[in-house]
């Protein structure tokens, strides 16, 4: 039976062409924000990758089908959808089997851009093991993905609502390269810094490109986790976000939610906590890790043609 793999006529068209090709994923449309300004996020996002000189390719199961690329019809559709599934590699397929319609989730996303030859993917932020993971087991499936999918994923870190210092843990023992983008620090989501050391740092995406390309050809398995702090002028501080965190994760707690719920919960909980302040944060390192993913994704390209690199 074969996978029912729907390219949009701009990403066939950049396959043929061997454009730089960038893949995004569709949770951000259907549960990160409110019509209409999901789409218009989506757009935006989009809109910077070509302007950066690569081609987006957003990811979706429609109707059972499983989309790269995404018309603004389809975008438009999929932001106003209610019910819609929230896709990881557990229940891609069955949901593609049941002809359902589900959003990817980073590690859905990273499946559905190796089947389709797409190496860069941009994003807000990783899953990563939740607090208090040691009594639920609450990880996300982002982290054994990355070990296992050879696409490198750009995003500002994993999300500041989660356990960094474990989520970095499990990374390394699944030998998942940490790349801190021109910083030694681990960013944290809405905030540059972490407090936490960041196990690699490299300064552009020549050798974030060259790291990926090498990693293929030495036989190692997954992908490469790009990690790009927010624009400083964006950033909202630690100290400001702590208080504001454990509020919401103490009230998640308090309601029962957990699984797939749990981070829609916290991220609709901080937004309103922060007055709005963290969804313009969000969209702002979303439009940075795109612009970065688009350069990783030219200078692959490069490499793979043979081309020489741009100075560093």
């Amino acid at each position: 039976m074969a996978i029912p793999l729907r390219l949009s006529p701009e990403v066939r068209e950049a396959r043929e062409g061997n454009l730089p090709l960038v893949a995004l994923e569709s949770t951000i449309i259907t549960h990160g924000m409110p019509y209409p300004q999901n789409v218009e996020t989506a757009m935006l996002v989009e809109r910077t990758i070509r302007e950066a000189g690569a081609v987006p390719a957003t990811i979706a199961v429609i109707a059972g089908a499983l989309h790269v690329g995404l018309s603004e019809q389809e975008l438009t559709a999929l932001g106003q959808a209610t019910s819609v599934a929230k896709l990881s590699r557990a229940d891609l397929a069955a949901c593609i089997a049941t002809r359902g319609t589900g959003a990817t989730t980073v590690a859905a996303t990273m499946i559905a851009a190796r089947l389709a030859g797409i190496e860069v993917f941009a994003t807000g932020g990783i899953g990563g093991v939740h607090r208090g993971a040691e009594t639920t087991f609450d990880i996300s499936a982002d982290l054994r993905e990355l070990a296992q999918t050879a696409v490198s994923v750009v995003a500002a870190g994993a999300k500041a609502i989660l356990d960094l210092p474990k989520t970095l843990e499990v990374l390394e023992t699944y030998g998942v390269p940490v790349i801190a983008v021109g910083q030694d620090a681990f960013p944290a989501f809405w905030s540059r810094d972490s407090g936490l050391p960041a196990p690699l740092r490299m300064d552009s995406a020549a050798d974030i490109a060259a790291s990926h390309v090498i990693r293929g050809r030495m036989g190692l398995p997954g992908g490469q986790l790009i990690a790009n702090p927010i624009p400083t002028a964006e950033e909202i501080a630690p100290a400001e976000l702590a208080p504001i965190i454990e509020q919401a994760v103490q009230e998640a707690v308090a309601r029962g939610i957990g699984a797939k719920s749990v981070t829609p919960f916290l991220l609709a909980r901080i937004f309103e906590l922060t007055r709005g302040r963290s969804l313009r944060a969000n969209i702002a390192l979303v439009l940075n890790n795109a612009r970065l993913a688009a350069e990783i994704a030219q200078e692959i390209g490069a490499i793979r043609l043979g081309v020489a690199q741009k100075p560093r």
